[in-house]
Formats: C-alpha cells, structure tokens, sequence
C-alpha cells in the first residue's frame, strides 16, 4: 500500500528518540519522580489518636539514614542489602535493629496536633512489610498522646524527599476518623497539612487537584489517550472511546478503591503498556491495510451510534482496557478503607478531575487533527502514522519491560 513505507520511515525515524525515552521514563517512574505515604488515623479514645503509616521502605532507609541529626550509616547498609535481596523479614529487621533513627526521622516529619498542642508519638507494635504497585512498604503505627479536651485535631506531613534528589514530591493519602469526621485528604508539598475543621469543598478540591495531576504526570495515560485520539476517524468515534474508556475506568476505579476488587499490580500495569501498544497499532494497521482509505468509514447502514464494525470494535476494546486502567488509577490513590459516602465522594471528585483533563486534551488535540485531516489528508495520515508509531513503540517497551521486572 500507498503509505506502508511511510509508516516504516515513522517506525524508523522514532525509534531512536522513543528508545531514549522509555529508557530514561522507567527509572524516573520507579518512584515517578513522587513517592506516596499512605496513613489511616483514628482516635480509639479521648486524648488518644492512632496513625498507621505505609512508607515506602527504600526511601524511609535512605532517608533516615542521611537525616541531619542521625547520619545512621549501619542503618542504609542493612537496609540497603535487605532491599536488594528483597527480603521482607530482613527489611523488618534492619528498620528494628535502627528504631530510634527510624522513628525519629519519621516523628519530627509527621505530627500531629490537638488544639495547636502537639501530641506525643510512640511506636505500637513491630515494623511490618507490605507491597504497594509493586514496591516494597514499611508499616508504622505510631499512637499518639494528646492533650485533652480536643476539638480540632491537625495532621502535618513532611515526609520525602530529602537527600535523595530523585524523589521532587510526596503525596500523603489520609484516611481519617476524627472529631466525629471521617473521610479522606490529599496532601503534598504545596498543601502539608490537614484539618478536621477543613471544608467538605477544601477537601473536594484537593482530590479533583489530585486526579488533574495524576493524568497530567501519568505518561502512560496521556499516551494511551493520543493514541485513542489519533486513530478516530470522526469527533463521534472519540467522544464515544473517551466515554467508552472513561465508564469502564470508573467502574474499577470506584471498586478497586474501595477494597472490593484487588487484582496484583505485576497484572494491572503490563496490561496498561500493552493496552498503549494495541490502540496505538490498530492505527497503524489500517493504514497498512487501508492506506490512503483509513480515514473514511465503512458502510455504517443500520448501525447505532454512526459506527461502522471497525468502530464499533474498538470502542469493545477500549471498554476493556478501561477497566484495567481503573485498577491503575485507583491503585495510585492508595485508599483502601471501608465504603463511606464521603469516601465515595472523594474518589468521584478525583475521577472528575483526571476526566477535565481528558476531555482538556482531546479538546486541544482533535480540532487541529479534524483541520488538517480536510486542508491536507496525505500530511494528516502521515503525522496520524507517527504519532501512533512512538506511542506504539513506547507501548511495547513498557511491556517487556514491565512483565520482566
């Protein structure tokens, strides 16, 4: 066909810029350049608030080892050999073997505060190990005495980065049961600290915050959702993916979120690479098949919608890969707590926003394919053919590289 060539030279003439990418991307992506602290607080009894962190062991080794005032040598040593080895029991004893570094680090960087008072922390229990997306988690319960009574209860977290440059942000994920509140707060470098007494419409727009910035940073996603863009045909056939993708996504969102579905993240994201790799090459495969005819619709007669059975497939299939993108947002949330209204609200409020963003993108991107598509097809097809080529490419990398980890 007409253009086979032209999408080989695409292939060609990407695969350099794109290798260096993915190469690079990946070990960024490791801690995504943020890592992410997960704590569940309540109060069990007046005076008496309980805080169980999940901190992510690499970084809580290095950082407490290289904190100011411990400078624990013996601790980054240990606890680095453990992580390497990757075994659990040893990770839980290096951090054992160094509490006073580990606890000292972690209670000057998360506090907690009853009435502007601070409370005073002690550790309850052992260290524990647990797994999040793939990476290794220290657990922590710190209880915490507070001056009583108490009718405001603030939590302040400054924990990561330190040192360690690669780490530019964390973000807290807090589940709380406080002051007769419950829900959850989002909190990160720009916004540190969280109060019972803060609004339900502060709180909402933290999570809406939050869901912009996932998709914004979430490379994976924003190529999928090219992808998805440069192979439709017609503003129909995306708007119809984007809702296809965005119904199936909430669906496993909200499920995943809520504790009632768990599937490994060793399944969830070679299967996000993959579904990057198969919407991008559907293009490329009409264009091999159909050439200069890959933009033009198939007899539509009798079709819902406007779709013909090309279209019609694929909305199948982005139906299918939106529901295991679901189980990657949620899994990026990290909230795993029994089902509340205002912990449906908050997961909602954090769809809307990776939705605004989806629908910003497809808005920006779609009209200057649609314009260029009627004044020049052949340059239309060809910029289609690249873009589906890099993201392809990119795709597969990410998967071998993933199912290989």
């Amino acid at each position: 066909m007409f253009l086979r060539t032209p999408v080989r030279a695409a292939f060609g003439a990407l695969l350099l810029a794109v290798v260096g990418l993915t190469v690079a991307a990946p070990i960024a992506a490791a801690h995504g350049f943020s890592s992410v602290v997960y704590v569940d607080v309540t109060a069990p009894e007046r005076g008496h608030v309980r805080a169980e962190l999940g901190l992510e062991y690499d970084l809580l080794v290095v950082s407490a080892a290289d904190a100011d005032a411990e400078q624990d040598d013996a601790l980054f040593r240990a606890g680095t050999a453990a992580f390497d080895a990757q075994d659990p029991d040893a990770m839980a004893a290096a951090l054992t073997a160094h509490t006073q570094s580990v606890n000292a680090y972690v209670g000057k960087r998360f506090t907690v505060a009853a009435d502007g008072q601070a409370c005073t922390p002690t550790q309850d229990g052992d260290y524990t190990m647990t797994e999040r997306d793939g990476a290794p988690y220290t657990v922590l319960v710190l209880d915490y005495a507070c001056p009583e009574p108490a009718d405001e209860h603030e939590i302040r977290s400054e924990l990561f980065p330190d040192s360690e440059t690669y780490v530019k942000d964390t973000k807290t994920i807090l589940t709380y049961d406080l002051d007769l509140k419950s829900g959850s707060a989002a909190l990160d470098k720009e916004h540190r600290s969280f109060s019972t007494h803060q609004s339900t419409a502060e709180r909402f727009w933290e999570f809406f915050r939050l869901g912009a910035e996932h998709l914004l940073t979430g490379i994976d996603h924003i190529l999928f959702l090219l992808a998805l863009i440069a192979g439709s045909r017609r503003l129909r056939e995306v708007v119809l993916a984007a809702t296809s993708f965005t119904v199936a996504h909430s669906v496993t969102f909200v499920l995943a979120a809520l504790g009632l579905v768990k599937v490994s993240a060793s399944f969830v994201e070679p299967v996000i690479a993959l579904s990057i790799a198969v919407v991008a090459g559907w293009h490329l495969w009409r264009l091999r098949q159909r050439g200069l005819h890959a933009g033009e619709l198939e007899s539509i007669r009798h079709r819902h919608f406007s779709l013909d059975r090309a279209g019609w497939t694929r909305l199948g299939v982005v139906f299918c890969f939106g529901l295991v993108h679901g189980l990657g947002f949620a899994s990026a949330l990290g909230i795993d707590a029994a089902w509340s209204w205002q912990l449906l609200w908050s997961l909602l409020v954090f769809n809307v926003g990776l939705e605004t963003v989806q629908l910003t993108i497809i808005a920006l991107v779609f009209p200057v394919l649609a314009l260029l598509r009627r004044k020049t097809p052949i340059t239309a097809l060809w910029v289609t053919g690249v873009i589906s080529g890099g993201v392809a490419v990119t795709g597969l990398f990410w998967f071998v590289q993933r199912i290989t980890a």
